[in-house]
């Protein structure tokens, strides 16, 4: 089985480190195809930025995932899952943003959850995503430690206190019974915070690898019944043209 795991920034420090989360739970015979987009920026924090990343990540797909059979399952590893309606029109192969499989995993675990991320400039966005995922009578609170996304390039080990910190304070203050780390940046931290706190605490990267596995071995893929059907054929100008669903390969 082939996961394709796309870091939507173009950090390479950071995709490596994604890559290893990711390597480390797959299971054997999993390969794990890590990559990022060709432009775009380094770190993702707003929504200007995250709206070059789903270019990105539809770029991504195009490349590695838009025949059938060319892999068995996509991951889009940062929070905001950009692009995720994008990767889904443009593959049969069942697609994972680490958010949505990360606030599906922590409902499992416990009736309350909070959501410990980067900037907090960002926490709107994600309290978006928890409306639109559905998740808001589960999501107890959301918390910034603007701590930024680069400086989790080396696995975050010089940020693991303050998350910490920041994750004690939501699971008092909310009530809730797990963490969600809000950065797949954070990947690499997920087994120290979990033995410290004593909860669950959620990785998404790492959950939406097992469920991308879950998915392929059932034999499930994306639907192509409706509006996640293939891109209609259309020819892209620019940067773009090797893009266009009617373009060659």
């Amino acid at each position: 089985m082939k996961i394709l795991v796309i870091n939507p920034n173009t950090s390479t420090a950071m995709t490596a480190g994604i890559a290893a989360a990711a390597r480390a739970v797959a299971a054997p015979g999993t390969e794990i195809v890590a990559t990022q987009p060709s432009f775009g920026p380094l770190s993702i924090e707003g929504q200007y930025e995250e709206a070059f990343a789903a270019a990105g990540v539809a770029e991504q797909v195009r490349l590695h995932a838009s025949l059938p059979g060319q892999v068995q399952g996509v991951v889009l590893a940062c929070f905001g899952d950009p692009g995720l309606d994008a990767a889904r029109e443009a593959t049969t192969a069942p697609v994972l943003g680490v958010a949505e499989a990360a606030f599906h995993a922590a409902s499992m675990l416990a009736t309350g959850f909070s959501v410990v991320t980067t900037m907090k400039r960002t926490c709107i966005i994600a309290e978006h995503l928890v409306h639109r995922y559905g998740f808001e009578r589960r999501c107890r609170g959301i918390h910034g430690t603007d701590i930024p996304v680069l400086a989790l390039e080396d696995g975050g080990a010089g940020c693991v206190d303050q998350i910490e910190a920041a994750a004690r304070e939501a699971l008092a203050r909310d009530r809730s019974g797990a963490i969600v780390l809000g950065c797949a940046g954070m990947a690499g931290l997920c087994a120290t915070l979990q033995q410290r706190l004593g909860v669950p605490v959620v990785d998404g990267v790492a959950v939406a690898v097992k469920f991308a596995e879950a998915l392929a071995a059932l034999g499930l893929g994306t639907s192509k019944l409706g509006d996640y059907a293939a891109p209609l054929p259309k020819t892209f100008v620019g940067w773009a043209a090797p893009l266009g669903w009617a373009a060659p390969r």
